[in-house]
């Protein structure tokens, strides 16, 4: 096929029309097509890796931390009026009850009961912190003292590893003699979502460190949010265009690409050495998580601003509404997606920040619940790091259980701000 549309150069040169059927044009166009076809199978190799890629963190994180969910529980058969010496429940009860249980002691206790019934083994049948259980049980039903009772107690870190995946010789050879007389069992742990750290892994927790997180994200959004997007709003909207905005918008950028340790020291030098602000308290933490999100929001904040069409705003002017009605009734509205969507990358970020929340001290070991924001607190990801340096096997599943944890808490926070923006944004 030959174009017989007339061509001209720019000096008005009349040109020969194109023959699309010559073969130097259909080699040109088949390159083009197979330069678009690489171009294509790139794209889906880039997105097939990706997938790739999160499906194997997925499965190797799902499959380490799957077992940390659970428990193995050997029975334990206590004659608590012979060990106690008649004790009765009227003594567990009442303000004096923890002091009375105190005085029983209960290790004492679990370890000749242990002896009784198992004798003496080559690994230990028992966690070190299984007297604890039994002090809760009879705090909670003091009539468990006064009877012989059957308890289950959490296993010992080897006994347990070796029931999920195996383990020595010794821990097989003992774990095939409790199952022979019904005396072990595995399920799901419950107090690993409801306990706190701890220094046996059968033991430990995530709840303190989960409430920690929850906490200092809170104080997080509460600070950075308000004041990231008013600082966008009276940057685009009011401030004049002058060196001194120019040189506020190069600090701005510049901050959003400082490292996070920078933001841990300054957190360090002014909550805690010029305040005098309680260390490793989560309002600390949000303090300095919030310095460290607040560019990103101004940022987002101001392009999603940008981003709102002249003509919203001169038409709200024409109809008679004041500048600020503008902005707040018409212009933040519209710019909300981009704001959320800018609020969750910052978020995000926070989340998994470790370095920072390390230098103001939130790596202590915290065995209780933080009651409140001032209260010695840790987050997931300090969590996560502190138990990945243990030398006990144990915690190896406690690691990647927690980071399970701290991938369904990200995803939560995520689905909510995605659920805020999609219900705020404006199709045009």
């Amino acid at each position: 096929m030959i174009d017989t549309t007339p061509r001209f150069t720019v000096d008005g040169t009349r040109t020969a029309p194109t023959n699309w059927d010559s073969p130097d044009m259909r080699k040109r166009i088949a390159r083009r097509y197979a330069a678009e076809r690489r171009f294509k199978y790139l794209g889906m190799g880039a997105v097939i890796l990706s997938a790739a890629f999160l499906a194997f963190l997925l499965y190797v994180m799902i499959g380490n931390g799957l077992s940390g969910f659970q428990r193995t529980e050997v029975a334990l058969d206590v004659d608590f009026p012979a060990l106690t010496g008649g004790t009765g429940a009227a003594a567990l009860t009442g303000p004096s009850a923890e002091n009375t249980a105190a005085s029983l002691d209960l290790p004492g206790v679990v370890s000749v009961a242990v002896e009784a019934q198992y004798g003496e083994t080559e690994v230990p049948i028992f966690s070190s912190g299984a007297w604890q259980i039994v002090q809760k049980r009879l705090l909670e039903d003091p009539a468990l003292i006064e009877a012989r009772q059957t308890m289950w107690l959490p296993a010992s870190s080897e006994l347990d590893i070796a029931a999920k995946e195996g383990g020595s010789a010794q821990a097989e050879r003992l774990l095939a003699a409790l199952r022979a007389g019904d005396a072990v069992q595995t399920g799901f742990n419950s107090s690993f979502l409801t306990g706190s750290d701890a220094t046996d892994p059968a033991q430990a927790g995530i709840w303190s460190a989960f409430k920690g997180s929850l906490m200092t994200m809170l104080v997080t959004v509460i600070l950075a949010f308000p004041i990231g997007v008013l600082a966008a709003l009276y940057l685009e909207e009011y401030a004049p265009k002058n060196r001194w905005t120019d040189l506020i918008e190069v600090s701005i950028n510049n901050l959003a690409a400082v490292p996070s340790i920078i933001f841990g020291l300054l957190g360090l030098v002014v909550f805690l050495n010029w305040f005098n602000m309680p260390r490793s308290a989560a309002i600390v933490g949000g303090l300095t998580l919030a310095l460290m999100t607040m560019p990103i929001i101004v940022i987002a904040g101001r392009n999603a601003i940008k981003s709102v069409p002249p003509s919203i705003r001169e038409a709200a002017l024409g109809i008679g509404a004041s500048p600020i009605q503008v902005v707040f009734h018409h212009v933040l509205p519209l710019a909300l997606p981009g704001i959320l969507t800018g609020t969750i990358i910052g978020m995000a970020r926070a989340l998994g920040e470790t370095a920072p929340l390390l230098l103001i001290g939130m790596r202590a070991f915290i065995p209780t619940p933080p009651g409140g924001l001032t209260d010695p607190s840790t987050v997931l990801p300090v969590q996560i790091y502190l138990w990945s340096d243990e030398v006990n096997r144990g915690f190896v599943e406690k690691t990647s259980a927690a980071i399970i944890v701290l991938l369904l808490f990200l995803l939560s926070m995520n689905a909510l701000a995605i659920y805020l923006r999609n219900k705020f944004e404006t199709r045009w």
